[in-house]
């Protein structure tokens, strides 16, 4: 049975993958949607910084990156540590919501010229494309 942080982990995809020019977590900064989204349907401004939307579409393809934090509409995670893993990054996360808390392994990667791309394992060649809203 899987736990909804868990879910997390393989809803958001075991891994996000930038291909070209290491990036650091500051470069990953801001409101990311699934490409093929409007930032608009999933995103409200709050001041400087983005918010989701309320009520909440805790199924919304997006996150929120802001200094050592990752924020889906289900979750909220610590950013633990950042290393290399060949042409991405991994990320090893402590993510909890409202009912359990789990250790996250998540690749990223710059995808030019401000996107990602977010694959769900090592071995997954084509992946999935997530542009930024907002920094």
């Amino acid at each position: 049975m899987r736990t909804p942080c868990s879910a997390l982990a393989f809803g958001f995809g075991a891994a996000l993958a930038v291909s070209g020019a290491r990036a650091a977590v500051s470069d990953y900064q801001g409101a990311w949607v699934l490409s093929g989204h409007d930032c608009q349907d999933v995103y409200a401004s709050a001041g400087k910084k983005a918010a989701f939307k309320k009520p909440l579409d805790m199924f919304a393809p997006a996150f929120i990156i802001s200094g050592r934090r990752l924020t889906t509409p289900a979750a909220s995670c610590q950013i633990r540590s950042a290393r290399p893993a060949g042409d991405r990054e991994l990320l090893h996360l402590d993510c909890a919501n409202a009912v359990a808390a789990n250790e996250v392994r998540v690749l990223l990667a710059a995808s030019p010229p401000d996107g990602l791309k977010r694959y769900y394992g090592e071995h997954d060649p084509t992946g999935v494309d997530y542009r930024r809203c907002s920094r």
